[in-house]
């Protein structure tokens, strides 16, 4: 059954239709369809388009289908060209001719573009809370974690001391972002097409926002040329996806790295790890592994979105059937990647003194300069005087806090006898305790700021 035949004299040619049919993937979009058709009965009812009678058996014929979707044995056929086709096609099978009336007055133009901003509505808070339980995986470690030191990096060259607990949180927080954006995204999304008709409106007496509060939107659109067409929500929860997946990447560049023998400061569990066919002793962090290329998919999903949707006119065309997959392609990525990182992140296990070991003194040559700072010496010319003493400690082939007091004087007068106090790596992380900091106290401030956004 077609929603649009009686202007052809032939049928579809099957490799046509085959190209055209959406139902492989908008069937999805079930539960929502239903859930808007039962709105629409009784929206035209309100509007006096049906009687009482009849909208109770259209909704109590939709309200079996429903079920029939929830239990997984609504039975789908050849010719359901799309979800809205087969619900309809159902419906007509349960109640007779009388179904023919729930499509008064609306399109599946503006009915697919509300049906996909519910489904949207639905996912946000499913993803919120995966990613909800990967913070809580992250705060649990930093938690653990106490004051543990490990070394930092920029350029992939050992840096400064910090926390390690201070590292686990660097990850929370743009997970944090991440769920701001996606609780940014929902008013925009919550805006309802339904009752724009194809393109023009409907030319009933429906009371659209009524209408939106019904189906949980904030408010009824205000153009329907824009409103069938209007595909932002989901560049935005691709863009979101996107996002999420490149600092999932992030993490995981970093924890494959850590596991590494070379660095040696994580062990990943064997539940979460993989073996070689060929090398016996190999232990592969291929979930780590995944989620880095799978981010690459996520951005491809949003690029590929973004280009359909540029060379679009206003109104409806054809091209928009292609917006769905790669909404429900990221969601399902994130969904199977959220979880699988937060038991891996739970259960890997850390050696502290590994991480010790990398922690070595010309680490500490910002303390170094900030220590002649303390003495007097304007910062710049600080810089360059510590700089000498690496240089000078290298020349020499020894640690830079193995140089000898006179070494260091004939840099600069300004060295003393307590320069040495500068080479502890716990008393540099403790100096930094400014907010945002890596110094414990700052790091407790921290933890109990992360604690509360996963509590609200």
């Amino acid at each position: 059954m077609t929603l649009w035949g009686g202007r052809f004299s032939t049928k579809l040619d099957p490799s046509a239709w085959a190209l055209n049919a959406s139902i492989g993937f908008d069937r999805r979009l079930a539960a929502q369809d239903v859930r808007g058709s039962i709105a629409w009965a009784r929206a035209i009812t309100r509007a006096g388009l049906l009687t009482a009678g009849e909208c109770s058996e259209i909704i109590t014929g939709l309200e079996r289908i429903a079920a029939e979707i929830a239990a997984e044995n609504f039975e789908y056929q050849p010719d359901d060209e799309d979800i809205h086709t087969a619900v309809e096609r159902r419906l007509g099978e349960l109640i007779g001719p009388g179904a023919g009336k729930l499509h008064t007055g609306r399109s599946r133009n503006d009915q697919v573009a509300t049906d996909f901003r519910m489904w949207v509505m639905d996912a946000l808070p499913e993803l919120d809370s995966a990613l909800h339980s990967l913070q809580a995986a992250l705060v649990e470690r930093a938690e653990a974690a106490g004051n543990i030191l490990m070394p930092g990096y920029t350029h992939l060259q050992r840096a400064q001391p910090i926390l390690l607990s201070h590292w686990w949180l660097s990850h929370f927080w743009p997970l944090q972002r991440d769920r701001e954006r996606l609780h940014e995204l929902a008013p925009r999304l919550a805006v309802l097409p339904l009752g724009c008709g194809a393109l023009a409106g409907t030319p009933y007496p429906i009371d659209r926002a009524v209408l939106a509060q019904a189906l949980g939107f904030n408010t009824p659109a205000p153009n329907s040329l824009d409103a069938v067409s209007d595909r932002d929500f989901a560049a935005e929860f691709l863009f979101c996806a996107a996002l999420m997946g490149i600092h999932l990447s992030k993490l995981s560049e970093a924890i494959v790295l850590f596991n590494t023998a070379e660095f040696g400061f994580f062990e990943l569990s064997d539940a979460f790890s993989t073996g070689s066919s060929l090398m016996p002793q190999k232990k592969n962090p291929d979930v780590f592994e995944l989620a880095r290329g799978k981010a690459s998919g996520l951005v491809g999903l949003l690029t590929g979105l973004l280009a359909m949707l540029k060379g679009l006119p206003s109104t409806y065309d054809k091209d928009l059937q292609e917006d769905k997959q790669p909404v429900f392609s990221a969601y399902d990525t994130l969904m199977a990647l959220l979880p699988v990182l937060a038991g891996a992140i739970r259960t890997l296990v850390v050696h502290p003194e590994r991480m010790r070991a990398g922690i070595d003194a010309a680490m500490l040559a910002t303390d170094l300069a900030d220590y002649l700072v303390a003495q007097g010496v304007p910062f710049r010319q600080a810089h360059s005087l510590t700089g000498q003493a690496v240089r000078l400690a290298s020349e020499c082939g020894k640690p830079l806090d193995k140089l000898t007091l006179s070494e260091f004087q004939s840099i600069s007068p300004a060295f003393g006898e307590d320069v040495y106090g500068v080479f502890d790596p716990m008393q540099s992380v403790s100096r930094r305790c400014a907010v945002g900091g890596t110094a414990p106290e700052a790091v407790r401030v921290q933890l109990q700021q992360a604690r509360a956004l996963l509590q609200r």
